[in-house]
């Protein structure tokens, strides 16, 4: 029911309306310090440590919730919109799973070989499961998924421009004489293929994990009419019985605005200790529900099996439970919302663009992100600021490369002075043209979090003069904004992943990538300080001996953390809520894997655990 995504997906911050108390910082720390104890004595801590799972039992639907329609069942429109890649996740599969408690890659649905030559070249030969299939509801027809089905996906979608995949930009490595180089794929047989490296990459198996769709499927409709007819085929119109799995489920029912209908796939690779397919429950019943506090009714009710908490549902859910769920925590998150500005040059004619493209008054910005009080009063408490790039999970992770522009007015005021900045008579900010300072901080509607973190920062940038208009659109317009037109000033946004291998992110962190996203997709670097990134992402992506690329990862996250070309904010305690007519054995939650449900089934009696 859940899987881990290596790739980094697009995803965005969301928002609704809710009101803080007004207490001093003082007065909610003295609050916020007696009740997390409170509220920890009450919850259930069980991370997984790479524990067997025991076998269940079939039976039973899954009753879930999700925030807006897809917007289609094409998995490479999956790529760029997030509630799509939520539906289509459940009928693909990776080739491979990354276990993070003992930091290794494992095979999922096929087995890695890594050979090394001579020459400096590498290759990686993967080898299919050989019970994988794409498989129709409700019908004999099964398609065997060979090497052909990766092998067309990897060249004709990943690798053709036209078709604007994400994947596109990991293929290319740079070689030592500056050079571009492509990552070929080549088939072997119908279960065997290799990627060929032309030089020595660090992390070879974390470049080729992918998932793929059936080339059955979009080979014709891309010989018919190209790239755009492969992202119009499997639109939301088509019957989704139609559609071939070779994931957990199978798509039966969509309507839109109302629900989505999953049935478990009985041909499914991976299968319990006693031989059953995974999944146990036989359906899985997914409401569209863009409301937070419908969601948590609807949970309150027994309608649907989990929630995930918000600061302001801790005291109802946790302090005044029922007795019919039980919650669990976990430690803060190891990726953060962040606070980013747009220098894309398209913009130059903007008096924003001139400030936004000063490394001083993006330091500034940071200087005046209050996130005590964004913890106190958005988050109870419950979070704390992300200062760093890398997670703790990382192997180059380095506790002492941390943000230095934390809260603090004066130095922000001096950063700003140091361009030119001052306040007139009135105290109003001004820039070194005498034009007053404001900008625009989009955001997106169904989470309380994002509104109460935005109010905050207006009011703090207020205090010295600068005014900040807080524009709310709908999921649609934000991607149309950061993918096609540019048109935003600041966003508070997020991006799916934690960057437990440093190289990943190869459609964010070079400047040529579309996710690049305070100017993405640039011919060359515009600044000293990208080019210095691109050099320093290509070198340790190449980097095997683990000193040398310690030093070149330190100087990586040395130089963003200095530019701040997004600004990070709270890591969060995680708070999760299971009904308990579920078995609690096979049940995880923690700030890495989130909730692990993969294996969860009934339990024989609804005596709560």
């Amino acid at each position: 029911m859940k899987h881990i995504s290596i790739l980094v997906i697009f995803c965005l911050f969301c928002l609704s309306c809710t009101k803080y108390e007004e207490l001093s910082l003082e007065e909610f720390e003295a609050r916020n310090a007696e009740g997390l104890a409170e509220i920890l004595a009450k919850t259930v801590y069980k991370p997984w440590r790479g524990e067997d799972f025991a076998p269940g039992k079939l039976g039973g639907t899954w009753h879930s919730v999700m925030d807006e329609d897809p917007k289609s069942f094409n998995l490479l429109v999956a790529e760029q919109d997030s509630s799509t890649s939520e539906v289509v996740s459940n009928m693909h599969d990776y080739l491979l799973d990354y276990d993070v408690v003992a930091r290794e890659w494992k095979a999922r649905i096929a087995e890695p070989v890594i050979n090394i030559f001579e020459n400096g070249t590498m290759e990686v030969v993967y080898t299919l499961r050989d019970d994988l299939y794409w498989s129709y509801y409700d019908s004999g027809k099964k398609v065997k998924v060979t090497s052909d089905d990766v092998i067309f996906w990897y060249d004709e979608i990943s690798g053709d421009p036209e078709c604007q995949s994400s994947g596109y930009y990991g293929q290319f490595l740079t070689m030592p004489d500056g050079s571009d180089a492509h990552v070929d794929i080549r088939k072997i047989d119908d279960r065997r293929f290799a990627f060929h490296f032309p030089r020595i990459v660090a992390e070879p198996l974390l470049s080729t994990n992918m998932d793929f769709g059936p080339r059955h499927i979009y080979e014709p409709a891309k010989k018919e009419g190209g790239a755009a007819n492969v992202r119009n085929i499997l639109n939301v119109s088509v019957d989704p019985k139609t559609i071939p799995s070779m994931g957990e489920w199978f798509l039966v029912e969509y309507t839109p605005g109302q629900r989505l209908v999953y049935k478990r796939n009985p041909d499914y690779w991976r299968k319990s200790a006693n031989g059953v397919s995974i999944p146990y429950p036989e359906e899985n019943i997914v409401r569209i529900i863009p409301d937070e506090n419908t969601k948590l009714l609807l949970f309150r009710n027994g309608e649907t099996e989990s929630y995930r908490l918000r600061p302001e549902d801790l005291d109802g859910l946790v302090n005044r439970g029922d007795g019919t769920y039980t919650v669990f925590n976990s430690e803060g998150s190891l990726s953060a919302a962040f606070w980013t500005f747009n220098q894309n040059p398209i913009n130059e004619k903007k008096h924003q663009y001139e400030w936004f493209t000063k490394k001083e008054f993006r330091q500034a910005m940071s200087c005046l992100l209050n996130r005590d009080r964004i913890n106190a009063q958005v988050y109870r408490g419950l979070a704390e600021p992300k200062l760093n790039i890398y997670p703790e999970p990382n192997p180059y992770y380095n506790p002492d490369i941390t943000l230095q522009y934390l809260y603090d007015t004066e130095r922000a005021l001096q950063l700003l002075h140091s361009i030119g900045f001052k306040r007139d008579f009135l105290g109003i900010m001004r820039d070194d043209k005498n034009r007053r300072v404001q900008f625009n901080l989009t955001i997106r509607s169904e989470s309380s979090v994002n509104q109460d973190t935005a109010s905050i920062i207006r009011d703090e940038l207020s205090k010295i003069g600068i005014k900040l208009n807080i524009r709310v659109i709908d999921f649609q317009k934000m991607v149309e904004q950061l993918f096609s037109t540019f048109e935003w000033d600041s966003m508070l946004m997020g991006l799916s992943g934690s960057n437990i291998f440093p190289s990943q992110g190869s459609n964010v962190w070079p400047s040529s990538s579309n996710l690049h996203l305070w100017y993405p997709n640039q011919e060359s670097p515009a600044t000293e300080w990208e080019a210095r990134i691109d050099y320093l992402y290509n070198e340790g992506r190449f980097t095997v001996d683990k000193d040398r690329a310690q030093e070149i990862w330190d100087e990586f996250q040395s130089i963003i953390i200095e530019q701040c070309p997004w600004i990070y904010l709270m890591r969060s305690r995680g708070f999760w809520a299971l009904n308990n007519r579920w078995d609690f054995t096979n049940v995880y939650f923690d700030n890495i894997n989130g909730a692990e449900i993969t294996y969860i089934f009934l339990r024989e009696s609804t005596t709560p655990p």
